[in-house]
């Protein structure tokens, strides 16, 4: 009796079903908006404890790729993406709360390992933390209003260091106190 052999189904990509050389790309570049940002990401930032963790881990990744930008990968492309572009900013959530964002450059549509179209946003290095406001956790990112993003701390506060420390920040807050 003949065994069969079981073949594993693999996902095609363009290169494979017609004649191009690559699937279809959609790039999109940063733009100044006009009145200032009207629309921004938001996304958790699992397995990061704080802003300085967050910060030597994309220094790590800038270095070995040898790039001056952060990237994050994601599956979707932003549908409002030229309006994400025209100043908006990618906003963490860390360890409960929205900490830090930072200024979204780019978004472009390409496909990952496995030839599936992922999306590859690039964000300016900088950090630039904004007032904690506590956020539940979510899966995948979502669009913010600019209305509705926390405001950045002011450079002078955060030279002088009169900055509460974060744990007890959170619980004066949820006492409703800050």
């Amino acid at each position: 009796m003949a065994a069969k052999r079981k073949t594993a189904k693999r996902k095609t990509t363009t290169k494979e079903i017609g004649k191009t050389t690559a699937p279809p790309v959609r790039i999109a570049r940063a733009r100044g908006g006009v009145d200032g940002p009207r629309l921004h990401l938001i996304k958790l930032c699992v397995g990061v404890g704080d802003i300085a963790e967050l910060a030597d881990w994309q220094k790590k990744r800038r270095k070995q790729f040898k790039r001056r930008y952060n990237t994050h990968v994601t599956r979707s492309f932003p549908k409002r993406a030229d309006e994400l572009l025209a100043g908006g900013s990618l906003y963490w959530v860390i360890a409960g709360s929205v900490r830090v964002r930072q200024r979204l450059i780019g978004a472009i549509q390409r496909p990952d390992k496995d030839g599936v179209l992922c999306c590859e946003l690039r964000l300016d290095p900088k950090l630039i933390e904004t007032a904690p406001r506590a956020h539940r956790p979510f899966q995948g990112w979502r669009y913010l209003d600019a209305q509705d993003a926390p405001a950045d701390l002011a450079q002078g506060r955060k030279a002088r260091g009169d900055r509460l420390p974060p744990a007890l920040a959170e619980e004066l807050r949820a006492l409703g106190l800050l």
